[in-house]
């Protein structure tokens, strides 16, 4: 008669929990959903999103990571994890010419607006990648890297599969819209965990705020790194209107990098408020390798959801309930962030113990173009008592209310 001994048991029984573990990391995401997120305000609506440590690859945080989605403008990572690659192998080097085709220069916005036969440094066109999110910079250098930007796709693809991205498909070198271009949060977090560890020489270009570009300044960038200072390393923004506001962010806090990617959201403000909480609640958690890894997470089949049909495209959607405070509208955004700023300490001098939000708003007047400062969705009697305090200091401000926010926002103009 055979005899098992306990230990042996209890050895296989841990064997095939373990097993059934990873084949429950395997099973298949259900189709991507908008379901709602917390934020100060109230629930918004927002797509998959996930945190990964990037040392230890663990996913700390996560929703439908495996769901797909359209990438929109965080394409042009890959874009620039190949040019990394070309620079890397000396191929490239951070002077090289990347010219323009009539193709390249013929791209939507957004864009730098080289004029066809013209022509870039690779450093430049890094920058402007990240600083302005160029549409045209980033097919201009699919055509030097690869002859065109479809055999430039094509390696995109490819180096993807072998960065274990294994749902992601390429169609063009910028994410302008393309039914056939499609990505999960996983596989961005792989990206975005792939560009921190394999160039971090080069990954510095990610925090690009602006640069010069002959007598032009190009920016801002992402917000994210000035919302999220000093722990905000960068990576990159996008938007299509299948797709929403969409980020991938890194930060590092107490020695830990993380990688978070947050996507589906109907306005940007609320996207870069979701991804710095969903970072502070993900640094507080512990990790010690028995998570499970982001590779492990499973990729999900269905079809992408749409965040904004496109009757809904082009407009900024205003859905706070609270009224706003008008505080001006400036030459910048920086001088509008700083005028914010003060209205929110003006705000907590005056008693309010729950602040308003920020809201930026771009206003353009003939071939001008503003930025609004807004507190927005206040506690009933904030707006008004601020904008008293205001009047009797002799600055201005404004009472607004949600019904006021209509584009092109004509009446923020002063």
């Amino acid at each position: 008669m055979l005899k098992v001994s306990h230990a042996s048991v209890a050895m296989n029984l841990r064997l095939l929990l373990c097993v059934l573990g990873l084949l429950g990391l395997c099973v298949p995401a259900a189709r991507a959903q908008i379901a709602a997120v917390a934020s100060p305000s109230g629930p918004v609506m927002a797509g998959p999103y996930v945190v990964v440590d990037a040392a230890t690859g663990e996913t700390l945080l996560e929703r439908d990571a495996g769901a797909l989605w359209y990438p929109a403008s965080l394409t042009k990572m890959m874009t620039i994890y190949i040019v990394f690659e070309e620079l890397k192998a000396g191929r490239l080097n951070l002077s090289s010419p990347i010219p323009f085709s009539q193709t390249a220069s013929a791209k939507p916005a957004s864009k730098l607006g080289v004029a066809p036969g013209g022509s870039i440094t690779v450093e430049q066109g890094l920058q402007a990648l990240v600083a302005r999110s160029a549409n045209d910079v980033a097919t201009a250098f699919g055509e030097r890297i690869s002859g065109t930007e479809a055999a430039f796709s094509q390696r995109m693809t490819e180096t993807a599969h072998r960065l274990g991205m294994n749902a992601t498909q390429f169609r063009n070198a910028n994410g302008l819209p393309d039914p056939g271009q499609v990505t999960t949060a996983r596989d961005l977090a792989l990206l975005g965990v792939a560009l921190v560890k394999e160039f971090p020489q080069y990954y510095g270009y990610f925090r690009t705020q602006d640069f010069m570009f002959g007598k032009q300044k190009i920016g801002p960038g992402i917000k994210f790194l000035d919302l999220y200072a000093p722990y905000a390393e960068g990576l990159k923004t996008g938007f299509i209107c299948a797709s929403g506001f969409n980020i991938v962010g890194s930060a590092v806090r107490d020695g830990r990098r993380l990688v978070a990617v947050a996507l589906g959201f109907k306005r940007a403000d609320l996207r870069d408020e979701f991804v710095i909480r969903l970072l502070d609640e993900a640094f507080l958690l512990k990790t010690g390798g028995n998570r499970p890894k982001i590779w492990q997470v499973r990729n999900g089949g269905g079809g992408p959801a749409t965040v904004l049909p496109y009757g809904e495209c082009g407009t900024i959607r205003y859905d706070m309930p609270g009224d706003a405070a008008w505080l001006g509208t400036f030459g910048d955004w920086r001088t509008a962030r700083t005028a914010f700023d003060k209205g929110q300490a003006q705000l907590a001098a005056l008693g309010f113990s729950r602040l308003g939000k920020e809201w930026i708003l771009p206003v353009t007047s003939g071939q001008a173009t503003k930025q609004a400062a807004i507190i927005a969705d206040l506690e009933p009697g904030a707006a008004q008592k601020l904008c008293a305090d205001y009047g009797q200091r002799k600055l201005f401000c404004e009472v607004r209310k949600p019904g006021d926010f209509v584009a092109p926002f004509g009446g923020f103009w002063r």
